[in-house]
């Protein structure tokens, strides 16, 4: 009788004894309470705790955890209607403090990021909206972090993932957008045929001038062509009239052929001479060069 008495007490400390044994796992923590106040935080291995008295009210992760942020309305600075969520990025540094400061820290947190979402997007226009989100994500973590660490939160990083205006603000930023780019097109069209209008500007003012370089490369060849042929007709009548001297000296009848080669050439100019428009003839004698000089000073005159 005894024995089948004793059985069930052994049996409840057999079940006092399992359920004072915890096992922590690694990078999580348990809070104890004994006779309703807080003791002790667990670490992470086996511990004990003292059954009926001491009791485990919190068992808490403390590594980086992820808070999904629903999509939420807000107002920018411009009154346009914009849809915005975000991911944050945190970690539970003090278990006892987060347990003790707020009731519940998941819902708490999701509605400050809320609230600090909607207060900065009203900060800003739209189109800042879109082109200061980094600012905007670090601000989010700088406040963020100050707003959580007296719950013994540390928010590591704020990413605010989707930023959608309302349907009709769509429409207007499509209809911009389109304008934008027809408008640059339209420049860039505008510039392309500016840049070709320069270019055969440039193209005829070139040729132009290596037209006139050539012209004038021309001209001098010809003026050196004419001064190398005055040059060489000049050279050609010293040496005859060297020549001719040396013909004089040396032939004694070379003076008779000269007298008859002038009159030649002398009649020759008395005939052009007579063919003149004034009509104006001179007749001299080839032999007499005093009667030559006597005529061409009366012809001078006339």
């Amino acid at each position: 009788m005894e024995a089948l008495l004793g059985l069930p007490a052994l049996m409840l400390l057999a079940l006092l004894g399992a359920g004072s044994v915890k096992v922590t796992s690694g990078g999580s923590s348990r809070l104890v309470e004994r006779l309703g106040k807080f003791n002790r935080e667990l670490q992470p291995g086996l511990s004990l705790v003292v059954p009926v008295v001491e009791k485990v009210v919190s068992h808490q992760s403390m590594k980086e955890r992820v808070l999904d942020i629903p999509p939420q309305q807000c107002i920018t600075r411009d009154n346009v209607s914009i849809e915005v969520d975000a991911v944050v990025y945190w970690q539970l540094l003090e278990h006892a403090r987060a347990h003790y400061a707020v009731d519940n820290l998941l819902a708490a947190m999701v509605n400050l990021v809320l609230t600090q979402i909607r207060a900065e997007m009203g900060k800003l226009d739209l189109d800042q909206t879109f082109t200061t989100r980094g600012e905007v994500n670090e601000l989010l973590l700088r406040e963020l972090d100050e707003a959580t660490d007296p719950w013994g939160v540390k928010v590591t990083r704020v990413e605010m993932r989707d930023i959608n205006p309302s349907p009709g603000v769509k429409q207007a930023m499509e209809a911009q957008m389109t304008a934008e780019r027809d408008k640059r097109a339209a420049i860039l069209r505008s510039e392309g045929e500016k840049e070709s209008q320069l270019n055969q500007a440039r193209g005829r003012a070139q040729a132009r001038v290596l037209d006139a370089q050539a012209q004038k490369e021309a001209l001098v060849l010809d003026a050196e062509a004419q001064s190398k042929q005055q040059e060489l007709l000049a050279k050609a009548k010293a040496d005859a009239s060297l020549e001719l001297a040396r013909a004089l000296e040396s032939n004694p009848k070379a003076a008779e052929a000269m007298r008859l080669m002038l009159a030649k050439d002398w009649m020759e100019m008395g005939e052009h001479l007579a063919e003149s428009p004034a009509g104006s003839v001179l007749m001299v004698d080839p032999q007499s060069p005093a009667s030559l000089l006597a005529a061409l000073k009366q012809f001078q005159k006339s």
